[in-house]
């Protein structure tokens, strides 16, 4: 967590990862404390999915799911990349000639490296729980139509998911240990490991968060709920993607360079993290 103080109250941003495995535990205390201090509590982005969205994945999924027709990973892949996708291949068994890149990264990650699989609470998990039974009111930070990440997500040509399939074959190639090791570093408040660790930066290379539009729509809306909040009396509490807190010019090096003192743990390893001292 970090705490900024402003003129008119008090802002606590949580810094969330995805997943955090049960293996790593963490006592949700302190953040259950914090968030009966809050006035407000800002959430992630809501999805507005309708039965129509779903109708047209599923009548489409195909479109999402597999390569153009007539085309295989060989005709978008360099030869290096291709030798570590037929390597993965014969280990887990698989043909991912066909399928969409975007897919293949999901099941590196997912079902071959388990990233997702015997986790606990997320932070919003355990913020929400804790605004409903005190009764804070709790919002999300925007809200996006389903109908709008379908097409993002059709339209999207298979050469913007390279690098996402490229991270999630470095990650699944380092072994299920940075599974452990990512949650390990968030609940030591180790930021930048976990920054720098193989599974967080594939995660963070995937859709949406390297998509022009919805990417840099999420960062901004977090951006735009923050410095709202900076006028706001009393105590703010949002938990946001540590991603989007923490990566290079993201939402902590924006505000540090507003001049706001930030209260928390050092969140770029390369420099020091200007405006923040220790909790």
């Amino acid at each position: 967590m970090w705490t900024i103080d402003t003129s008119a109250g008090v802002i606590i941003l949580v810094g969330e990862i995805a997943a955090v495995p049960k293996a790593t535990p963490w006592r949700p205390e302190r953040l259950e404390g914090a968030t009966d201090r809050a006035q407000r509590v800002i959430l992630g982005t809501k999805a507005k999915v309708s039965p129509g969205d779903i109708l047209r994945l599923i009548f489409k999924g195909g479109a999402l799911t597999k390569l153009p027709k007539g085309r295989v990973a060989a005709d978008y892949l360099d030869a290096r990349q291709m030798q570590r996708l037929r390597a993965l291949e014969t280990r887990f068994d698989q043909d991912y000639a066909r399928s969409n890149f975007l897919m293949t990264a999901f099941d590196l990650l997912s079902k071959r490296l388990s990233f997702n699989k015997d986790t606990a609470d997320d932070a919003s998990d355990v913020v929400r729980k804790a605004a409903r039974q005190s009764k804070i009111p709790t919002q999300p930070v925007g809200e996006v139509r389903g109908e709008d990440m379908l097409d993002n997500l059709f339209a999207a040509p298979p050469e913007t998911h390279i690098a996402c399939l490229d991270a999630a074959m470095a990650a699944t190639e380092a072994g299920g240990d940075i599974v452990t090791d990512r949650g390990r570093a968030w609940t030591e408040f180790d930021v930048p490991a976990v920054m720098a660790n193989p599974l967080e930066e594939a995660l963070g290379r995937c859709w949406p968060w390297t998509n022009d539009g919805f990417g840099s729509e999420i960062r901004q809306q977090w951006v735009g709920a923050i410095n709202d909040a900076a006028a706001q009396p009393g105590v703010t509490l949002a938990v946001v993607p540590l991603r989007v807190l923490a990566e290079p010019d993201g939402v902590l090096d924006r505000l540090a360079k507003q001049g706001l003192r930030i209260s928390g743990p050092v969140w770029r390893g390369d420099v020091t993290s200007a405006g923040a001292s220790p909790n």
